[in-house]
């Protein structure tokens, strides 16, 4: 009896494992789905002003992988879509249940990936150690009641020294929508340096 009972025991604990990890996995490609795409902030320059005309993509890469997944990030003038300002590599992780964890990785010699986001299956010639982790910038996101994810880096954790700059900040929120990100640098005294200053670029979903 007492086997018996331990078999049912070891088999629930198992049973149980099992159905955490299915449900941190459909968590997680909830997550990564909303955030592929092609995105603008058109909508928002026409309407303000101190806002550019911004292009973003955001397409999977190594979807072999299962130890996370894997994102390749574009983010471009609309003008001038084939010189990103900025790439970068996401790599997106359930930390715990209803919370996710999206590293940041830059590229060497990035311009010459410049559009593979176009491409069926981007940066298959490379591997996770081919690139460098911005450590310090990971933004860790939270499954909210009305389905969007937010989240933000944690602190002064995120080192930065574009325009002077001490440390880099981000806020993000991510929906069915579109994606709102605001990014912001601060010197050694805690004084913006750079970065929209009102609030969040609004990034509306294409396709």
């Amino acid at each position: 009896m007492k086997s018996v009972i331990n078999f049912i025991l070891i088999f629930l604990v198992i049973t149980s494992v099992k159905s955490y990890s299915q449900v941190k996995s459909i968590d997680t490609e909830r997550l990564v789905t909303m955030m592929q795409g092609s995105f603008s902030s058109e909508e928002q320059s026409l309407s303000d002003s101190d806002y550019y005309d911004i292009r973003l993509e955001m397409k999977r890469i190594w979807p072999e992988r299962s130890d996370a997944k894997w994102l390749y990030v574009e983010q471009a003038v609309a003008s001038m879509k084939d010189k990103p300002y900025r790439q970068r590599v996401y790599k997106i992780t359930n930390t715990y249940e209803g919370r996710f964890e999206s590293a940041v990785f830059t590229l060497k010699d990035p311009l010459r990936f410049a559009g593979e986001w176009k491409k069926e299956n981007p940066l298959s010639g490379l591997i996770p150690d081919s690139l460098e982790a911005r450590e310090g910038c990971s933004v860790f996101l939270t499954l909210m009641n009305n389905g969007s994810y937010e989240g933000s880096t944690n602190g002064k954790d995120c080192q930065s020294d574009l325009r002077g700059a001490k440390y880099a900040t981000s806020e993000v929120v991510i929906s069915d929508e579109g994606i709102k990100s605001w990014d912001r640098g601060y010197d050694e005294n805690d004084k913006q340096v750079w970065g929209a200053e009102k609030g969040g670029y609004v990034f509306k979903k294409l396709k």
